[in-house]
Formats: C-alpha cells, structure tokens, sequence
C-alpha cells in the first residue's frame, strides 16, 4: 500500500515539476526581449558617442526590469529543484519499503547477487546525481554539503550512505561504504549493512565508527570555503572499491561537475603516496585520525 501510495504522489510531482519547467522556458523568454532592448540601447549610445539623461533613464527601467525577471526565473527554478529533491526522497522512501519487503527490482536486485561492475556502476551514478548546493545570496552552506560536517546531534536515516569503521576479517579495522538501517537512540548505535554485500554482513556501531557522507555536491565557483582544501588529509574511496583510504588532497574541484585529486598514503611508492586519482565529493570526508599509519 505504501509503495502505491509513494507511486501516486512521484506521478502528482512530475506533472507539477512538467509545469514548473514549462514555466520556466516562458519567463526566459519573457527577460530575453529585455535583455535585446538593453543590448540595443548600448549600441545606439555607442553609435552617438554620448550618455544623455534620457538613456540614463531608460537603461536604469530596463536594468531593473532585467532583475526583476532573473529574480522570477530563479524563484521558478529553486521551485522545480524543491520538486526533484522531493521526488528523489519519495523514491528512496519506496526503496527501502521494498528492500524491507523483499522485493527488487532489475535495476537495483539485491547486492549479494549483484555482479561487481553493476555495483559500481550504481555508485558513480549515486555520485553523478548528488544534488548541487545552490544557496541564496549571502546563504551560507548547510552541514552535510561538501566538507562541511554533520551537526554534532544529526542521526542518519535509513537509507543514508556513511563511511563506517569495522572489523576486518583479519582482525584489522577498516573504513567502508555502509547503508544505514537504523538507529537506536537508547543504545546510541547505528546498525548499517556493508553496500558490498548488503543483508550479508550487518554490523552494530557507536556514532563515533559513522562518518555520514555528503548530500549536497560544494559549487567552488560560489562556495570554495566548503570544499577540503589541498594537503587536508582525508577520508577517500579508492577508485571501483567500496572501501575509505586515507589520503592528502591533491587539488580540489574546479567546477561544480570535477572531482577531487587525491594522493591515497600507499608505503608502495617512495614518497608514501599513489599518484594523482579522482574521487567524487560524494565519496570524500574529513579523516578522524591525524596520525600517519
């Protein structure tokens, strides 16, 4: 029932957010005749070589008639990323329900069937997909939104990917890509399944062995103070792995689309370091242990 219900309201979205886009297209047009009467005011004062106060006038309505409609466009846009963000948290809703249930589809069937190079797959895509942090003038990013870390009482949700440290088969302790189950508040454990070999192997851990992963990508054109800095040691995992390594940042992304640059500790090279390899934001966070292994 619940998963019907789920279904139904993703449907009402996507009409609303059909709207919204369509919406959008017609303020665009709407500022674009604007913006060719700007464009064409220049050209005529260009030609005649002088500012009178009639064009001074005129540039000033036109200049605020062009802020005006960016303004309503922006509001329309933030409106149809409210929507996606909304129809994105539905259908995770309706994963787990069926998880819980037992029912998989193909998908997404259940990891422990999974071949490698699917599970993979989804991992980029989780990380292609991780919505852009698009703040207001002056907004400053939210905990959880590239580097900045969670609220010191934030408590992941099922579903949630973390970076979990665990017990090794050979005794050793290590970080890995987990999905959180549930929480218990009078323990104050999480129990998380290993993304590797989900249902498999469940593990019981403190808050201090979760290290919850971003859910906004950083824009460094806008936000750079929300990204790791170069050399700032981190938590990163290592390319087609489901397991964190430690490493230094060797650049940080440029665009909103880039990767970090990291240099994974490694004894195996001279300087302790492999060479340069990309890692998505989503999958970098602040490394808990300062003491090089």
């Amino acid at each position: 029932m619940a998963l019907v219900s789920a279904d139904s309201r993703i449907a009402e979205l996507l009409g609303e957010l059909h709207q919204l886009i369509k919406q959008t297209q017609e303020e665009r047009s709407r500022s674009e005749h604007n913006l060719l009467n700007i464009q064409k005011t220049h050209e005529r004062m260009q030609t005649e070589n002088k500012i009178s106060p009639y064009y001074r006038t005129k540039l000033r309505g036109l200049y605020t008639t062009a802020k005006a409609d960016a303004e309503a466009e922006c509001n329309v846009l933030r409106r149809a990323l409210d929507k996606i963000a909304e129809i994105k948290s539905l259908l995770e809703e309706r994963r787990i329900a069926a998880k819980i249930a037992g029912i998989y589809s193909e998908a997404e069937p259940p990891r422990k069937t999974m071949r490698r190079g699917v599970l993979m797959t989804l991992l980029q895509q989780s990380a292609m997909t991780l919505p852009l942090w698009i703040g207001k003038p002056g907004e400053k990013p939210p905990p959880l939104c590239g580097a900045v870390p969670a609220a010191g009482d934030y408590v992941a949700k099922p579903g949630d990917k973390v970076a979990a440290r665990v017990k090794a088969l050979e005794g050793d302790e290590q970080w890995i890509l987990a999905e959180v189950v549930s929480y218990s508040h009078a323990a104050n454990k999480y129990e998380v399944d290993d993304i590797d070999e989900e249902g498999k192997e469940r593990h019981t851990l403190s808050r201090r062995r979760i290290i919850p992963l971003p859910q906004w990508k950083t824009n460094p054109e806008t936000d750079p103070e929300a990204l790791f800095h170069k050399e700032q040691l981190v938590l990163a995992l290592y390319p087609q792995t489901t397991c964190f390594y430690r490493a230094l940042i060797h650049a940080p992304p440029q665009r909103p689309q880039d990767d970090y640059s990291v240099l994974f500790e490694d004894t195996s090279y001279a300087d302790g370091y492999s060479p340069p390899l990309n890692v998505a934001q989503r999958y970098v966070v602040a490394c808990k242990e300062t003491k090089k292994k």
